[in-house]
């Protein structure tokens, strides 16, 4: 038994963020499955433009593919996935979804991708999730090129 991942899984139950990964996986209409400490969710169907898996609490949502297909493109996405179910635990639930949305501005702002500077993709590892380092550049260049998309 492993006593941390059963301690993760239970404060992400009462932080309510499981609860909100098992409505959207049923809503996406997902096909469920269990991992190890993790609820997996292949062909998972909602609106999400460019992820290929993302994690709710200590649910794994895989969009549009199965885990296995995920895997073969990048094969860590597993163990990436599960570092955010920690950050899920950690930021106590649903103020992660305000902690992490304020990093995608700060990553974009820093690099002009969401995810190359963005705390919790860094401290997941973003070669494990599928992402590249990118260079940062000036605060003032990053709000430049902001201010340019925004015309």
């Amino acid at each position: 038994m492993d006593l941390s991942r059963w301690l993760r899984d239970a404060a992400n139950l009462v932080n309510l963020s499981t609860p909100l990964g098992l409505t959207l996986a049923v809503a996406g209409r997902g096909r469920l499955r269990r991992l190890g400490h993790l609820v997996v969710f292949d062909h998972v169907r909602l609106p999400v433009t460019d992820a290929g898996a993302m994690t709710v609490g200590s649910v794994v949502l895989v969009f549009r593919d199965s885990l296995e297909k995920a895997e073969s493109r990048t094969p860590t996405v597993l163990a990436h996935e599960e570092q955010h179910a920690w950050q899920w635990a950690y930021c106590l639930g649903l103020p992660f979804l305000l902690f992490y949305f304020v990093q995608v501005g700060w990553s974009l702002l820093r690099t002009g991708d969401r995810a190359a500077a963005n705390f919790f993709e860094v401290q997941a590892g973003l070669a494990d999730g599928g992402y590249r380092e990118r260079a940062r550049r000036p605060l003032r260049e990053g709000i430049a090129a902001l201010l340019r998309q925004g015309r």
